[in-house]
């Protein structure tokens, strides 16, 4: 699913892109399929997203996606066992499928945090991303 759409604001052409396919590669197990399968969806909600990769730093060499679109979207975190798909604006989208399971408590940000042998409602996460691409290009 390469495309110059989904590259990273400033970044050489598929740099972002590439940096996203290493990490999921590196992952080599469920957390990758888990990222993968998420990133598909994203592209899927909105073809125009980009990606991009933040916070690098010696303990997370591969850093963390980003994906944005007029801003943050949601970022895709992995730890040894969740992905935490974080949306930056997440306390102001619907979410009437309940797909928010973490950060519930916070005042701009929800996630969603998955584990081995989850699901996701593709249809559902999909209209999130929807919505939140709605939210950043909507006036505020």
């Amino acid at each position: 699913m390469a495309g110059a759409a989904h590259q990273g604001k400033g970044d050489a052409p598929g740099t972002a892109e590439q940096a996203i396919d290493v990490k999921i590669a590196a992952l080599g197990d469920w957390r990758g399929t888990m990222l993968a399968s998420i990133r598909s969806l994203i592209w899927q909600a909105e073809p125009a997203i980009v990606e991009g990769v933040k916070w690098r730093k010696p303990s997370n060499p591969l850093g963390v996606p980003v994906w944005s679109h007029n801003g943050i979207l949601c970022t895709g975190e992995t730890y040894k066992d969740k992905v935490k798909l974080t949306f930056a604006q997440g306390a102001s989208l619907p979410d009437p499928l309940g797909l928010f399971n973490a950060g519930l408590d916070g005042g701009t940000r929800r996630a969603i945090d998955l584990r081995a042998g989850d699901d996701i409602d593709g249809t559902a996460f999909k209209a999130l991303v929807a919505a939140a691409v709605a939210f950043n290009t909507g006036p505020r």
